[in-house]
């Protein structure tokens, strides 16, 4: 779950950050922010770090970071700690780090959606088949003895199948109602998460 929520918010993040450092902001008062709530379980790290930092029981703000890469369990969230990290230690541009990171973690959300749609393929389409092709065959079936005459459905043998025609179509509709929301689900749980 925490994985879901930090890949779906990170993008939102390092935009966020972005935009208050560039616009002077620092980087305790751009976290604070963010620890307000509103992103998730990056939020509620946040906010953690920076209560500890205020109550006087956190080594100092690097290893607070360096202490998050351990527990966060993407790549975005872990590029951004690092980013501020290095910002801390070796002063470098965060702002344009900050950039092309939020542009590169838009390319991987780009490219996920564009997966999950590929993924996708005909589901649409065979969900629509199915959900409209068997009732319409099952019925048919259904009413076969009162279309086909009593001459011609001994014959075809349908006569041995009338008694059980009932059951063949209720069957038959539980069963397409079945394959229809295993095809849906399986729609749903390939969701990228965004």
């Amino acid at each position: 779950m925490r994985r879901i929520e930090e890949s779906r918010e990170i993008l939102y993040v390092i935009r966020a950050v972005d935009v208050m450092m560039s616009s002077g902001v620092g980087l305790e008062a751009a976290m604070h922010t963010i620890g307000r709530g509103g992103y998730g379980v990056i939020s509620e790290d946040f906010a953690a770090v920076l209560k500890r930092l205020q109550s006087g029981k956190s080594p100092g703000l690097e290893k607070e970071l360096k202490k998050l890469m351990t527990t966060c369990e993407t790549d975005g969230y872990r590029r951004l700690l690092n980013t501020l990290y290095n910002n801390l230690t070796q002063n470098t541009d965060v702002i344009e780090s900050l950039k092309k990171l939020g542009s590169r973690m838009e390319e991987e959300r780009s490219e996920a959606v564009k997966e999950y749609i590929e993924g996708l393929g005909g589901l649409p389409e065979t969900m629509l088949s199915v959900g409209m092709l068997s009732p319409i065959l099952i019925s048919v079936l259904a009413l076969a003895p009162q279309i086909v005459p009593k001459d011609l459905q001994g014959m075809l043998g349908l006569s041995g199948l009338i008694p059980l025609l009932p059951v063949i179509t209720v069957g038959g509709l539980g069963a397409t109602v079945l394959i229809m929301a295993f095809i849906g689900r399986k729609a749903h749980t390939t969701d990228p998460g965004l």
